[in-house]
């Protein structure tokens, strides 16, 4: 995977994809206007705290989330990078479009926030597959399940997410029922989505930035006689 110069912008335009559709998951929580999911109860406290827009607050943390995985020694790569700048602006850009009004219907409210998870968790399918190296707090996943191999990755990602629900809470982030239950209904989709792909994010081979510029500057390898 990803040994040619084809093949990371396959791969990167694959990644994209991911991360824009998990944007979209994101927005549709967040209009669902039931409480937002963990990260984003964390994203938008901050950004509130600071005076900033969601996205910088999204960049913010996340390029700290990539320090700890590399206190980790997990994989920072191409995909990394597009995690960390990808999601957030995205989630600007809709916000700034302001395609869908935050709802005050209840039920549409519960259908926006069912097809959110799912949105956002088929879509961390798409771009960790691409094999690119995952986004900082799926490496951060990824990193503390390994250290945890006995719990399902599912299992793990409720662990962070509570955890950094307790912080987002802290920060006067926005709760609701959406961030109660998007824990469990976040780590359930993920796993749902993995589990109907066949797909093992463990047994991925990442490509880190180093060997991504290698390929991508590199001499072309001659072919064997």
């Amino acid at each position: 995977m990803n040994q040619t110069r084809l093949d990371i912008f396959k791969n990167s335009l694959l990644a994209t994809a991911g991360l824009m559709f998990f944007a979209v998951g994101t927005y549709l929580i967040i209009q669902a206007n039931l409480g937002v999911n963990p990260w984003d109860t964390f994203c938008i406290g901050l950004s509130e705290k600071l005076g900033i827009l969601y996205g910088t607050s999204s960049i913010m943390i996340s390029f700290s989330i990539i320090a700890i995985d590399l206190l980790l020694r997990e994989k920072i790569g191409i995909g990394t990078i597009l995690d960390a700048i990808v999601v957030g602006k995205t989630v600007d850009l809709l916000n700034w479009l302001d395609i869908i009004p935050k709802q005050d219907n209840v039920i549409i409210g519960i259908v926006m926030l069912l097809v959110g998870f799912f949105i956002a968790g088929f879509s961390q399918y798409l771009y960790m597959k691409a094999g690119l190296s995952c986004g900082p707090r799926d490496g951060f996943q990824i990193a503390i399940g390994r250290r945890l191999h006995m719990i399902p990755i599912g299992g793990v990602n409720v662990i962070i997410l509570s955890v950094v629900l307790v912080i987002g809470w802290f920060l006067d982030g926005p709760i609701g029922v959406g961030t109660l239950i998007s824990p469990f209904a976040m780590g359930f989709m993920q796993q749902f989505a993995f589990n109907l792909m066949k797909f093992e994010p463990k047994n991925v081979k990442h490509q880190d930035l180093f060997e991504s510029m290698r390929v991508l500057f590199g001499k072309k390898q001659q072919k064997e006689n």
